[in-house]
Order: C-alpha cells, then sequence, then structure tokens
C-alpha cells in the first residue's frame, strides 16, 4: 500500500442503498454517512477510543467516526476491571464510547447519543451526487492509517494486541466479498451472531458489509429461536454468520417460524462459520436446516483471515487471493495481500496442491502421555460425538500441584453421568488420554466467539477441583 492511497468509509453506490436494519426498518448509506460526521464532531480529542457499543449499527458508526477524527478504535477482548484498567495505562487518554448503561471507572465514559440535535435527517441526495457525497461525507481515509487495535482471546495465553491500518481492513474485506459474491446472489443482509469488537465479527460482519456494499442487521441475537427469528425478518439474500458453538445449538430444535399464520422454514442463502474448525456431520446438519451451503473462515487476530472453504467439499482451504500459506523449517505462516510481513501461524499445516493447505491440529495442541500422542482438538470432537453431550473441553494442566501431565476434561451433557460419558470416551480414545477427572458442569466459560481462553478453563479447574476437595 502506498502512503497516498485512500479508502472510502463505504462501498454503497447510491445514497438510497440500504446499509444497515435496525429494528426491521432499513438505515440508508446517506443516513449512515451523516449520522458518523455528527458524531464525530462531539468525540473528545483524543488519539484512542474503546468501542464498547454493543449495537452493531451503532458499533459501526463509532468506528467510521473515529476514523474520520483520526482515533484508534481499542477493541479489547472483555470490560472486566482489570483489562481496562490496563488499557488505562497503555494507551493514554482513552475513553470508553458506549451505548449501554455500565459504568466504566477505570475510563472517561462517553455516551452514544439517543437523539442529539445533530443527527437531525439532511435531505437525500440526487443518485447522481453520490459521488461527490463519496468525496465530502464519506471522507477518504488514509490506508497507512491505524483504525483499529485487535486482541487475541487468549485461547492459549495472555491476550496480545495487533494493530490493523485502514487499509488492511478494506483490502480483507473486499477479498472476502469477491470469495463469498462468487457464491451468494444479489447484496446479502448479514446476520451476526458474534460480536463486532471481536476480529471475525469485525471483518465478517461489519466491514464485509460495509465494503461490499451490503447490509447488516443491528442485532446480535444468542438463543437458537432468536437467531431464527431475526434471520427470518431479513430481507434476501440472507448470509448468516455464526460459530459452531450456536450452529450446534440450532441443529436438532424445531426451526419453524409463525409468519402470517403459516409454518414457514427459515432459510438462508449461505452460513459462515468460523472460531474453531466445524466437524463435516455437523455441517450438513446446519445445510439441511437453512437450505443453504456452509462456508468456513479461517483466519486469526494476528494475521486476519487468510482463507476458506465449503466444509463438505473437504479439508482443504484456499487461500485469498494475493495470500500465500506456506512452512519454512515446520513453521506454518502468511504472507501477501494485506499480511504484514510474514506471519507466523499458531495451527500445523499440510501442503496441498494449487497453493492450499489443511489443517493438522494447534502447534500447542498436541499431548505427550507416556509416549503416547493425541490432540486436545481430536480429544474433543469424540467427546462431542457422544450422543447426549451438548459441549465438552480438555485441558492438559500446567498446575505441578495438581494434574500435571494429565488430561482433564469439562462437560455439559445433562441427564448423563460422568461414569457413562467415560465409558463412551473408552471405545474412541486411548486409555490414556482418559480424563481424570470428568467434571460435568451445566455451562461452559465461552466468550462472546464461542472461544474458551485458556485462563478461563484454568480458572473453572481450579474451582471445581477446590469444591472436590472440600
Amino acid at each position: 500500500m502506498k502512503h497516498d492511497t485512500t479508502y472510502a468509509l463505504i462501498g454503497h453506490r447510491r445514497s438510497n442503498d440500504v446499509l444497515a436494519w435496525r429494528a426491521q426498518e432499513p438505515v440508508l448509506a446517506h443516513e449512515f454517512l451523516t449520522e458518523v460526521h455528527a458524531l464525530a464532531r462531539i468525540l473528545p480529542d483524543a488519539r484512542y477510543m474503546l468501542n464498547g457499543c454493543a449495537d452493531r449499527y451503532r458499533f459501526a458508526v463509532a468506528m467510521s467516526a473515529a476514523l474520520v477524527r483520526g482515533q484508534v478504535s481499542v477493541l479489547p477482548h472483555n470490560h472486566v476491571a482489570s483489562t481496562l484498567s490496563h488499557l488505562a495505562s497503555e494507551f493514554k487518554g482513552i475513553y470508553c464510547l458506549t451505548d449501554s448503561e455500565d459504568v466504566y471507572p477505570e475510563l472517561i465514559r462517553v455516551r452514544y447519543p439517543i437523539q442529539p440535535s445533530s443527527f437531525a435527517s439532511t435531505p437525500q441526495p440526487d443518485d447522481e451526487a453520490i459521488e461527490s457525497l463519496r468525496e465530502f461525507e464519506a471522507s477518504l481515509i488514509a490506508a497507512d492509517q491505524v483504525a483499529a487495535c485487535l486482541f487475541t482471546s487468549g485461547s492459549t495465553g495472555m491476550p496480545t494486541a495487533h494493530f490493523r491500518t485502514w487499509g488492511q481492513i478494506v483490502l480483507s474485506a473486499r477479498l472476502e466479498a469477491q470469495r463469498l459474491g462468487a457464491v451468494m446472489p444479489g447484496r446479502p443482509a448479514i446476520l451476526g451472531t458474534v460480536p463486532a469488537q471481536h476480529s471475525y465479527g469485525f471483518e465478517s460482519t461489519v466491514h464485509l458489509a460495509l465494503q461490499a456494499g451490503w447490509s447488516f442487521a443491528a442485532e446480535r441475537p444468542f438463543f437458537p429461536a432468536d437467531i431464527l427469528g431475526c434471520l427470518a425478518r431479513l430481507p434476501r439474500p440472507r448470509l448468516l454468520v455464526t460459530t459452531p458453538v450456536h450452529l450446534r445449538a440450532m441443529v436438532g430444535i424445531d426451526q419453524t417460524i409463525d409468519k402470517t399464520n403459516d409454518q414457514t422454514p427459515v432459510a438462508a442463502d449461505a452460513v459462515l462459520s468460523a472460531t474453531a474448525t466445524l466437524p463435516p456431520e455437523l455441517a450438513q446438519a446446519v445445510e439441511a436446516l437453512f437450505s443453504a451451503p456452509v462456508y468456513e473462515i479461517y483466519g486469526s487476530t494476528e494475521s486476519g483471515q487468510v482463507a476458506s472453504r465449503r466444509t463438505l467439499d473437504g479439508d482443504e482451504w484456499l487461500p485469498f487471493d494475493g495470500v500465500t500459506i506456506g512452512l519454512q523449517d515446520g513453521q506454518a505462516f502468511a504472507e501477501g495481500a494485506y499480511v504484514t510481513g510474514r506471519m507466523n501461524l499458531s495451527d500445523r499445516i499440510g501442503l496441498r496442491a494449487g497453493g492450499r493447505f489443511v489443517l493438522l491440529g494447534r502447534s500447542v495442541d498436541m499431548v505427550n502421555i507416556g509416549g503416547k500422542r493425541s490432540s486436545i482438538s481430536f480429544l474433543e470432537h469424540q467427546l462431542l460425538e457422544i450422543e447426549g453431550v451438548k459441549d465438552g473441553a480438555f485441558l492438559v494442566s500446567d498446575d505441578q500441584s495438581r494434574v500435571a501431565g494429565r488430561v482433564m476434561a469439562f462437560v455439559v451433557a445433562p441427564g448423563l453421568t460422568a461414569e457413562r460419558i467415560t465409558a463412551a470416551l473408552r471405545g474412541r480414545i486411548e486409555a490414556v488420554f482418559l480424563p481424570r477427572p470428568l467434571l460435568i458442569v451445566d455451562a461452559l466459560p465461552r466468550d462472546g466467539n464461542g472461544k474458551l481462553p485458556r485462563q478461563r478453563l484454568e480458572a473453572l479447574a481450579r474451582e471445581l477441583t477446590a469444591a472436590r476437595s472440600e
């Protein structure tokens, strides 16, 4: 990217293109841009803004307003007090823009305006004037302007910060739109079950829609019935952006929605999944559920999204145009396009013809006990295949005082006992990898993206182990 390269905030071509949906009402491109610039005028003078807006539309407005003001949107993995205190010390003068009533004593808190006079509606411009609208109102943002700071989820260690330039965000979104646009008709409406603050939701709901000229729903439904209801209210074509955790919850429920007294199955035109590998059996059930193909995105907070595949077409991933996935001394890496330099990946891969690759498990995923090797992902897959198991996770503890070198598991399985689950595992995995202990829990402490940060699992292990010893 050259220093003088610039990109507009949105890729919508007409002022009356629908950019978002809020409570089933459309928000047009010119309305979005008006709100962006009105908000930009009243933001505090600062270098960093923590974008805490839960409403996806307000998140997009806030992110864009920060860009106009030359501010960096800081997107932490959570908003707990220790994280906010750390941000306050690392990002001098940072403030939090939020649309909730939550109080953040560690940071300066700015409430997102509900109905400020500065957001008053403006006359809709003629379609012929859209180019001047893009130049004047959208503001062309320099490609090398630092736009966002995202954090890893901490799944394999402490969360770390990664900065993205505006050019990286735009090019990534455009390449994803190019890949998905080849298999989807028209201008899809996106429903996301993942938060906009996380890398996947940031890329595949907000910026995918903004740069491709598509639209997105402001809501972030969580429960299966709510997801299906929100999806049904969107116009077609529809793209559901979600995770394996959400998909597993939706499969098997009665997915009929009462519309005009007719029981009509909810359809999508495509389903996109990320954050964990999607088992083919689950993908097949999801395709039957929504009458739509299921695709997966592969990437990381460090590299951004770099490849995709249709799950039922096989285990090979195809990198985005301009991105190369390679191996050097056994270390997988991504480079090219918007990837900064040569970025190491945390997964082990196998290279295939035509630049494609397969995943062989995470580099830190391997378990070696008594000379026998397996992977956490394989063990968890076998656990989730047991009938009645709703969710589960394995942990190899590093705590020398407790269960070092031993595998433990946490399982959500209403109606099943630990003994019955262990018996079922005996027929699936080697005895040395049987979890000791196997703990039945009501739910796993997943984050908003469905991931399980290692620290949360370790905390749960300490809590449950202490309770067992009392």
